[in-house]
């Protein structure tokens, strides 16, 4: 007798586009024609942030961003990661939304391959700390997992399955990520960064003159509340910035009711270190 066939697989989600307009596509489709790999900016990696938002600016629901997402923004969430040659996060945020590998499907690591690119990106943790362990960041327990910690410390973490590299660039104790960047470059050979937050690292990077370029995930949902010990950050948790940041939109995709924004974020100069500081990440 013949076994049942299993469900069959749902269809991948196809994206409208709307600026500039063209045929629907998958995720896959459209990041590989944005040409964002291989595009370093000057003196550092190009660095890309890719955020989620409720259409009232909620970061997260319940401290996690999953609440806010449907099926089409995680395939381009991870279209967009299969692009780049390292993925970067704060440490709260592997913390708070339990990061494991970066590419777990074999397909995807095969087609990395056959572009050009490492088998998978390094993943890139931010951490004042290094408060980072296996239990809270299921990353640390792959043995195929390539880490890079960012930190102004001088300890270490203890030995975990992953390889664990470190960059250490320390500014009156506090990161510097411009130069970490700059390391990161250099030593690794990384010449594309998508960040995926959180807030604080996002603002860092913005304010630093750090950011290239925005994806911007609107979610239909309208959430309230007040940020309250965190609970209600936005895509981006610091001071105000003078002047407001300009953005150019490059593109609109839509799906439903959810929109995928793309945005060139404009030069700025840096802002004071002081500045920096008083909004660190300090995780």
């Amino acid at each position: 007798m013949d076994a049942h066939p299993g469900p069959a697989p749902k269809p991948v989600p196809l994206l409208e586009r709307l600026l500039p307009a063209g045929a629907p596509a998958t995720a896959a489709e459209i990041v590989a024609g944005l040409g964002i790999a291989g595009q370093p900016a000057a003196g550092r990696p190009r660095v890309m942030l890719n955020m989620i938002s409720s259409a009232d600016g909620r970061a997260t629901l319940d401290g996690r961003s999953g609440a806010l997402s449907d099926r089409a923004d995680r395939t381009l969430f991870h279209a967009l990661r299969s692009a780049v040659d390292a993925v970067l996060v704060g440490a709260g945020t592997a913390r708070a939304e339990h990061y494991g590998r970066i590419v777990p499907d074999a397909a995807r690591r095969a087609e990395r391959l056959r572009h050009g690119l490492g088998e998978e990106p390094l993943a890139c943790i931010v951490s004042a700390r290094l408060e980072l362990s296996r239990e809270e960041v299921p990353l640390f327990g792959e043995p195929a997992a390539r880490v890079v910690i960012l930190t102004a410390s001088q300890e270490s973490l203890p030995a975990s399955a992953a390889h664990v590299d470190y960059i250490r660039a320390a500014r009156a104790g506090s990161l510097d990520l411009s130069a970490a960047l700059a390391e990161l470059g250099e030593r690794f050979a990384v010449r594309s960064v998508l960040c995926e937050g959180g807030p604080h690292l996002a603002w860092e990077l913005l304010a630093g003159g750090l950011l290239d370029e925005l994806f911007l995930s609107l979610s239909p949902k309208l959430a309230g509340g007040e940020d309250t010990a965190g609970g209600g950050l936005r895509i981006l948790a610091g001071a105000e910035l003078e002047p407001p940041v300009e953005l150019e939109l490059l593109g609109v995709l839509r799906s439903g009711s959810h929109l995928f924004l793309r945005y060139g974020v404009a030069a700025r100069e840096r802002v004071s270190r002081e500045t920096i500081d008083s909004s660190s990440l300090a995780s």
